[in-house]
Parts: C-alpha cells; structure tokens; sequence
C-alpha cells in the first residue's frame, strides 16, 4: 500500500479553478492516480485521476456504487453545505442502482431518443442566429453570456417544450446550483418548483416534447419522480454543452494552433470539440461513487462508504493515455471518459444531441463572424467557481460588425 502524498489536497479555489491542469500534474507526481482531497468545508474524498484506475470504479458498479446513502462523512456535512446539491440522494437515474437505475436510464434514452435529430439541428442553428443577431451590429459581446451558454438553454427549451424565458430561468438557476455557492439550495429548491410545474402542464396537456415522452413510457414515472428526472436533463444537457460550446471557442481564440487547424479546415467542428473533451473538458470532476467495501484502488486503501470523485479532466490528460505526437484528441480517437462509462454514462441520444448543438453553436458563429478576437489576454480569464464544470467566467470578444440577418 502506497504511503504517497499523505496530505489531502485542498479541492476548491486557488490552483485548482485557475490551472487544474498543472494541478493534476503535480497530484499525480505527489500521490498517484488517486488523490486525498479536501471538499469546501474540509470534507474528505478520493479523486482518481488515473485513467485506467478511474475505467475501473465506472466498470464496477459493484464495488463503487452510486447511492449517496452509503457516504460515511454524512455526520460531517452541514444543512447548508454549498455542495449538497450535488451529492444529495434523490429518487434519480443518477443515484439510482440496480434494476431501478435500469428502468430509468431506459425511460430516459427513450424520451431523448424520440428527438428528431434533423429538426434539432434546424432549430438550433435558427436559434443560434436569433442570439447572433443580438450582438452582431455592435463590435463586441461577452460571448458567453450572449451566446455559448444560452443556446443550450433555448435548445433545451424547445426541447421540453418551453417558452425562452422559462427556460432561461431554469438554466440560470441551474447553474448558481452547479456553482455551489451559499445560494446552491435555495436555487434546487426553485428548480424543483419549475419542474412541478411543468410536469403538471405536460401531465394535463401532452405535446410531442421529451417531458411528455417521460411521463407517457411504459417505466410509469410518477410526478414526484420525474420532477428531479428532468432537472437531471436539464443539468447533464445545458451546464456541460455550454461549456464544451464555450471551451472550444475559447481555443480558438486563445491557442494559434487550434485556430488555424480550424480557419484552414484541417480540422471539422467535430473533430475540434473531440480534442477539447481530452484537454478541457467541460466536467472536470463528478460526484460520484460510494466504496461498497474495503477496497484498494491506485496503490491507497478506501474505506467501506468513502466518497470517491471521478476525476475526468484529470483521467483524460493521463499521460498513460497520450503518446508523444501529441493529445489523443488529435488522432480523433474518441475514448475519452467525458460522458462516463458503464452503466451510469450519458446516454447516447443525450450525446449525439449534446454534438448537434456544439457543432452547430461553431459552425453557425465561425460563418457569421469570422473575425473574432479575445479582448483580453487569455490570462486575465476567469473561470467559474464550481468545482464540478470547467469554464470561463465570461469571454469577452470583438469582431467586425454585420448586418442582422432577422427572422427566419
């Protein structure tokens, strides 16, 4: 049993939001694959970074189970820890094991799945004119308010079958939820509310949209349970395909390679997002999974009921999984573990949605301003303060104005 990096690694603020990158690099060379941290609070946890070893636990469900009940620091969290939000059991796909997480994963691939993929890129594309046309007769915007996070949100709107403004609201509650901030409860507690909401609208009034899909499948999702279903979509499509949307441009702004891979059409959108789910990926860390038992794991002895953090970010940039031409990402090799693995992975339907929506998000902004610039050095960037999502604060740009193209 290896007696590295005996001290815990402080989890939050510092290195870890402004370079998590050469974080994990010194975690590695200090502890290992998996890591002793410190959550906000000093609340302790495992984060593997190891690729192969972070393979493992997702493979094991068995070993490294989903149900936030079999924590053994519940005594150590108080009623207003700003990361409760995130480890809280609810009756969810996410923490569900078993034949109960199977007959929910099935409902929900389903309800995505009845998604019609050619209306989605339709609609994405009009929407992502409609946020251009906002800011494109002026000489700059704050690209990620504007545009990078809204479009997954009026996406998903349309999705769910809602009007913008609602689904603004739900997008910006949802994402001082994922922050973790001291007003990350209060932010659940009214998404639960908007979710009743609309589950009562779709229970009276069905549509074609994926709520009504839910509450219709044979699965028999009651009301209770398919309000904190739907937050779930709403947290796993909106936060990490904004951040993937706003990653990759970042890049493009920041990184003359990736740039010019893209200007010079070396590259497709496709294949460009593809290496920015190995080098930045939007969920850096996910909480999480619960040692079923005593258990060894990357050289360190968990404990039965020890929170175990997956350290995607960190299990991406493993150097194990790069050869020395360069990221696995500019081979197009697509093993990344950014959507998980196993059993509790990101459904597929939600996947190929999540990529019609970045793709589009790129190719639509790159044909209408084909100028942008960064307004700032990329130093003077900062990153949101939520220890589960990778992505800047704001990114604010300039470009050549051009005329509004209207509705269409």
């Amino acid at each position: 049993m290896s007696d590295r990096g005996a001290c815990p690694v402080r989890l939050h603020g510092g290195d870890f939001r402004t370079d998590p990158g050469g974080l994990y690099q010194r975690m590695r060379a200090e502890h290992g694959p998996v890591v002793p941290v410190l959550l906000e609070g000093d609340v302790p946890a495992w984060l593997v970074i190891g690729y192969r070893e972070l393979h493992h636990v997702l493979s094991s469900p068995d070993v490294f189970a989903r149900a936030s009940h079999r924590w053994n620091a519940w005594d150590r969290v108080p009623e207003d820890w700003p990361l409760l939000p995130m480890v809280l059991r609810l009756p969810t796909v996410l923490y569900s094991e078993g034949e109960e997480h199977r007959r929910r994963a099935g409902a929900l691939s389903d309800a995505l799945a009845g998604t019609d993929l050619h209306e989605l890129r339709t609609v994405t594309t009009r929407m992502a004119d409609r946020l251009i046309d906002a800011f494109c007769s002026s000489t700059g915007t704050d690209l990620r308010l504007a545009y990078t996070a809204r479009l997954p949100a009026l996406v998903l709107s349309w999705l769910y079958g809602l009007d913008d403004e609602r689904g603004d609201e739900a997008a910006s509650l949802m994402t001082t939820m994922i922050d973790g901030g001291a007003e990350a409860m209060d932010a659940q507690r009214a998404l639960m509310a908007a979710m009743a909401d609309i589950v009562a609208q779709r229970r009276a009034d069905p549509g074609g949209d994926v709520v009504s899909r839910l509450l219709a499948h044979p699965a028999g999702y009651t009301d209770e349970e398919a309000v904190p279903e739907l937050i779930v979509l709403l947290g796993g499509g909106n936060q990490p395909t904004g951040e993937w949307l706003g990653n990759a441009l970042r890049l493009m702004l920041t990184d003359d390679r990736f740039a010019a891979s893209i200007a010079g059409a070396r590259r497709s959108a496709q294949e460009a997002l593809n290496e920015v789910l190995w080098e930045d990926t939007p969920t850096q860390v996910h909480a999480g999974r619960y040692a079923a038992h005593d258990v060894e794991l990357g050289g360190r002895l968990l404990r039965r009921g020890d929170l175990v953090l997956l350290g995607l970010a960190g299990a991406n940039t493993d150097p194990d999984v790069h050869s020395g031409t360069g990221a696995p990402g500019d081979r197009g090799n697509h093993a990344h573990l950014s959507f998980s693995h196993g059993e509790h992975r990101c459904p597929y339907p939600a996947q190929e949605i999540a990529e019609i929506i970045a793709v589009t998000g790129i190719e639509v902004l790159m044909d209408r301003l084909p100028d942008l610039e960064l307004m700032v050095a990329a130093e003077e960037l900062r990153w949101r303060p939520s220890p589960w999502v990778r992505g800047v604060a704001s990114l604010p740009v300039a470009f050549t104005p051009v005329p509004p193209l209207g509705e269409n």
